[in-house]
């Protein structure tokens, strides 16, 4: 079976599960899942139910897909999400971006985890992610283009939202809240940096360094969605202060970050004209 034809399964078994029909979605990253204890669920789904889906192998990652609402809107809310470090593909690992344009979402907002190394931020900050720059070693467009799907060269001279980072930074403002804005350097892990590679990643224009989000948002441009990204700094990379960072620190940094990147999500969401 071809890309697309998986593609339309999955989204058929999603439909014959929900009622709605979001225009937006919202990827969540490692601890970052307690957005959905804001939204009026409507349904949930496992992953392992949907046809051709992946499944997290993350602890800090749900591995659902929930239907609900923030204020009027429907929205679909990816409860985990997949890794190159895991095993999967750039392509498998953006599969899901495929099947919410399937169902119709043309809003993307993509949160995560990060190290942050611009010497300006702190543990705790959120930076809109401006720009990327792709060091996974793969691309969800390598292999035959489905023109079905998107052109077989999309731009990415804006590939994440202008105006979305507008609506971003105007509701950070609005809460008194410390908005950074930057570049996400995506790797591929599992392992953390060097002293060495940090100083690296800062010289070729990075603010932060995460494993994820990339794969995504060229899928999303990919298929002529609007992304937005948002990053919790979870550990400061600084090389020449470099301490070792253990995961129960990561999840403690973004469940305290995490309010006031719920805040931030809900008003760019109700804000949204879809």
């Amino acid at each position: 079976m071809n890309e697309f034809d998986k593609i339309s399964a999955a989204a058929n078994f999603i439909r014959s599960q929900v009622l709605a029909s979001p225009r937006v979605a919202v990827i969540l990253g490692t601890g970052l899942g307690g957005l959905v204890s804001d939204l009026s669920v409507k349904s949930t789904i496992q992953y392992e139910k949907i046809p051709y889906f992946p499944v997290s192998t993350v602890e800090s990652h749900k591995g659902r897909l929930v239907v609900g609402s923030i204020g009027e809107k429907d929205v679909f809310v990816l409860q985990g999400r997949f890794h190159i470090y895991e095993g999967y593909t750039a392509r498998e690992v953006a599969f899901p971006v495929r099947v919410l344009h399937a169902l119709g979402v043309e809003t993307l907002i993509i949160s995560n985890a990060c190290g942050g190394m611009n010497p300006l931020y702190r543990r705790g900050d959120i930076m809109v992610i401006d720009d990327h720059i792709n060091l996974l070693g793969d691309n969800p467009l390598i292999g035959p283009n489905d023109e079905r799907l998107g052109p077989r060269f999309p731009d990415m001279s804006e590939p994440y939202s202008r105006k979305l980072i507008s609506l971003a930074e105007a509701a950070a403002l609005s809460n008194g809240i410390r908005l950074q804005r930057g570049v996400y350097v995506a790797v591929a892990g599992p392992n953390l940096e060097t002293r060495a590679e940090y100083r690296f990643l800062r010289t070729i224009g990075a603010d932060v360094v995460g494993m994820s989000t990339v794969p995504e948002c060229i899928v999303a441009r990919h298929q002529g969605m609007d992304v937005l990204g948002l990053s919790i700094i979870t550990d400061e990379c600084f090389p020449d202060a470099l301490q070792p960072v253990r995961l129960e620190d990561v999840l403690e940094s973004a469940a305290m970050a995490e309010p006031h990147l719920t805040t931030i999500v809900r008003e760019v969401v109700s804000n949204l004209v879809v």
